[in-house]
């Protein structure tokens, strides 16, 4: 054969070859850039489910936290009206459901005053600090409030623009310090499931091969998964304290609901009556009084339960406190149904 056919047939099988070959790294490539492009969508609709979750847990437990606050900010006006009446009872076992807890009105009130330093700075505060306060147990965060600044001052003793920054510092150390940090692993998970832009730029398969790019492509949908399982254990998480926290709120709010029509009754009685002496009270009277006194004592306990339990491991979120809380809401409910 003449050398000028055989160079061209060479050509020739050499040009089918290089379609061929070029024909499956297009196929390659197509199949790699789907791969990404769904990996991207899925990694998407994860990130916003997270978001979705976190953002009712945080509502959940904010609501929660604030009236936990505005419930031990209420005991002030309790414990002073439970000083007035002259020749009382010492109430020092209250009896709840074959339970006996104890009544102490002093750390109650104190627990009072940094609810009310808590309650003035939260409006400053980022959405979740509540829900922080309510997660590390609202009376420790209470207590701790009313305690000094890292400059010695009492909180309680500041007023103004020194009582907010005060608290606010507080607030940023405080409620983490009680366990509620555990609701804060959202920017850490995120930082692991969102995938580079450079990974996700479409232009990226003309500056790599089939193979290459089905190796990237392989390597971000590994990234997907693994940050979807994250994703997922986190939302179970946040779903199962927003739930409890839910129903903890209702609880609490049932209580507080009768506590304080009591509270209402017992002031009408010493204040606007002006009938202070226990001997002088009709048994009904002395019964309203002690009613309140056991419905500020599971208020109280109630405010005390941590609804989030320290992590073992760190960078993982603490369990949810459910006995506890469950246990709290079964004295709640006893003392309800005996009234």
């Amino acid at each position: 054969m003449p050398i000028p056919f055989i160079v061209g047939a060479v050509g020739a099988i050499a040009a089918a070859a290089g379609v061929g070959a070029g024909v499956k790294g297009a196929v390659k490539m197509k199949d790699a850039n789907d791969t990404i492009k769904s990996a991207q969508s899925r990694n998407e609709r994860n990130v916003a489910k997270y978001n979705n979750a976190e953002k009712n847990m945080k509502e959940s437990m904010d609501g929660l936290g604030k009236l936990e606050l505005e419930v031990m900010k209420s005991f002030k006006d309790f414990a002073d009206l439970y000083a007035q009446i002259k020749n009382r009872p010492k109430f020092k076992d209250i009896d709840i459901g074959n339970v006996k807890f104890s009544f102490n009105p002093e750390a109650m009130k104190d627990a009072s005053v940094g609810a009310s330093v808590l309650l003035g700075g939260l409006g400053g505060a980022a959405a979740g600090t509540a829900g922080g306060i309510a997660a590390g147990g609202a009376v420790t965060a209470a207590v701790a409030a009313f305690g000094t600044t890292s400059a010695g001052t009492l909180i309680g003793s500041l007023s103004g623009a020194a009582a907010t920054n005060a608290t606010l510092a507080f607030l940023g150390g405080g409620s983490l310090a009680a366990g509620g940090g555990g609701m804060a692993l959202g920017s850490a998970v995120l930082g692991g499931a969102t995938l580079g832009v450079g990974l996700l730029a479409a232009g990226i398969i003309f500056n790599i091969t089939g193979s290459k790019l089905e190796e990237k492509a392989d390597e971000i949908e590994r990234k997907v998964d693994k940050a979807e399982k994250q994703i997922n254990k986190l939302c179970a998480h946040f779903d199962k304290l927003s739930a409890v926290a839910g129903r903890y709120t209702r609880s609490i709010r049932c209580v507080y609901e009768k506590y304080t029509s009591y509270l209402y009754r017992i002031e009408n009685i010493v204040e606007v009556q002006e009938r202070s002496d226990w001997n002088e009270f009709t048994d009904d009277e002395k019964l309203a009084v002690q009613n309140l006194v056991r419905l500020a004592t599971v208020l109280y306990n109630m405010c005390k339960v941590k609804l989030v339990n320290k992590s073992e491991k760190e960078g993982e979120p603490g369990s949810v406190n459910t006995s506890e809380c469950e246990t709290e809401m079964s004295h709640a409910d006893s003392l309800l149904n005996e009234m």
